[in-house]
């Protein structure tokens, strides 16, 4: 089996900042991209940030120069650090880890800002 689990999410006022964490576990073979996803009520779920086995990371345009995405490869983690948080920003934040084109996905961990 295969893991996934996000902490970090919260309440927040606009300007403010979070720190998302996603720790992965089990028989991982390969990761072929760590993923950040985010869902608001009514909508489908959008890529937000990605980093790749490379180091390549992508970001959402709504969030580029706002979040950063990171890895830390001796604990099995990956941080999504948010800093000056909207209102629009407001949703269930997923993890992702694409293992051989597989998507496992964590329970999701809510993040509302408030204006």
């Amino acid at each position: 089996q295969v893991q996934v689990v996000e902490s970090g999410g919260g309440l927040v006022q606009a300007g403010g900042s979070l720190r998302l964490s996603c720790t992965t576990s089990g028989s991982i073979f390969s990761i072929n991209a760590m993923d950040w996803y985010r869902q608001a009520p009514g909508k489908q779920r959008e890529l937000v940030a990605r980093i790749t086995s490379g180091g390549y990371t992508n970001y959402a345009d709504s969030v580029k120069g706002r979040f950063t995405i990171s890895r830390d490869n001796a604990k099995n983690t990956v941080y999504l650090q948010m800093n000056n948080l909207k209102p629009e920003d407001t949703a269930v934040y997923y993890c992702n880890a694409d293992i051989v084109g597989l998507h496992y996905w964590g329970q999701g961990t809510q993040v509302t800002v408030s204006s």
